[in-house]
């Protein structure tokens, strides 16, 4: 059976022409599928003898909302999602001045094994496809009426260990012939699997990068990210370095500042240090409480101190507003469950 939502115009022109079907059909499907139908019944211009070839022949995949939670404190919207195999990931949508943004899932569950993200803690199941992320996007459109402008990396999941399908999942959500999102308006963030930081900056796109650090050394890096066990900071920075001088485009590095952790006045020195030169921001993210993990966020003493010694060290920093805490909504909390 084929995904066919991760198939482009193109792809869905080869294979309904190569089975006899006009060639014009495949935009009329297309454009069914971007306006997000959950039955090929609902394409109501499609021929009936279409419809049954795609019912034989394909499948849609589908985010249904299985749970919704609005917070409070600052209209912050989680979902919990359901995948056509009964799976289940998280997305959440968040408003800023500038339109609605969208945090969506990469995997079901994670194995990257970060100690203070609730995702992890999961374990691990599959790969999204490309399909099921622009689904994602879709459900949260229909269900919010509204648009959604931007799009985060963020959700459940190590994108680049999903590196074909955030691919293609990129090169499907930019098109004109999709949901037109432009891909400056797509932001993609990784804990740190180098080699696909460079296959990443080979490709030369518009996106945005994300790069999670939270210490700022091995010892320290490798106890709250197993990853750095295998790439470590020097091989992680050094492929930060080729990235912004490859494509000319700013890194965001995330920094959680964790209790007594890494948020010391020297851990500052030493994170300008490692930085230095480097075209990017620091997104400065007060930890979040995570089930299972005792850390705590830091003072907003040594949150302020912190944030002024990288400034006082040229290197572009901000303290992340936190949004959606009181529905477990903000980084690091999201799970495949329905105690949201």
């Amino acid at each position: 059976m084929v995904d066919i939502k991760s198939l482009d115009l193109n792809e869905i022109t080869d294979l309904l022409t190569l089975n006899g079907f006009e060639k014009y059909r495949a935009k009329q499907v297309l454009t069914w599928l971007n306006a997000g139908v959950v039955s090929f019944d609902d394409m109501k211009n499609i021929p009936k003898t279409l419809k049954e070839f795609l019912k034989s022949n394909t499948y849609l995949a589908c985010a249904k909302i299985e749970r919704k939670l609005v917070s409070k404190l600052d209209a912050t919207v989680k979902y919990l999602f359901k995948m056509y195999d009964g799976e289940y990931v998280e997305s959440v949508v968040m408003e800023y001045h500038h339109g609605s943004t969208i945090c969506i899932s990469t995997q079901v569950g994670c194995k990257m094994g970060c100690d203070f993200c609730a995702t992890g803690k999961s374990g691990f199941s599959r790969n999204l496809t490309a399909s099921e992320m622009i689904a994602q996007i879709q459900s949260a459109q229909m269900d919010l009426n509204k648009r959604i402008s931007n799009v985060v990396l963020m959700g459940m999941g190590e994108p680049f260990d999903n590196y074909e399908n955030v691919i293609k999942f990129l090169q499907l959500v930019s098109s004109e012939n999709s949901l037109n999102i432009g891909m400056r308006h797509i932001t993609i963030s990784t804990c740190g699997i180098v080699p696909k930081i460079y296959d990443f900056a080979d490709l030369k796109t518009q996106c945005n990068l994300s790069v999670s650090l939270h210490a700022v050394n091995d010892k320290k890096r490798s106890e709250i990210m197993p990853i750095n066990r295998k790439y470590n900071l020097d091989k992680l920075i050094k492929a930060c370095r080729y990235y912004t001088q490859k494509t000319n485009r700013r890194i965001t590095f995330e920094y959680a500042m964790i209790h007594g952790v890494n948020d010391t006045e020297a851990d500052a020195e030493n994170l300008a240090k490692l930085l230095s030169n480097i075209l990017c921001h620091v997104n400065l993210i007060p930890v979040n409480t995570v089930t299972g993990s005792s850390y705590q966020k830091s003072k907003n003493k040594s949150l302020e101190a912190f944030l002024n010694i990288l400034s006082k060290h040229g290197v572009n920093s901000t303290i992340r507003r936190t949004l959606g805490s009181d529905i477990n909504a903000s980084c690091g909390q999201l799970k495949r469950s329905m105690n949201c």
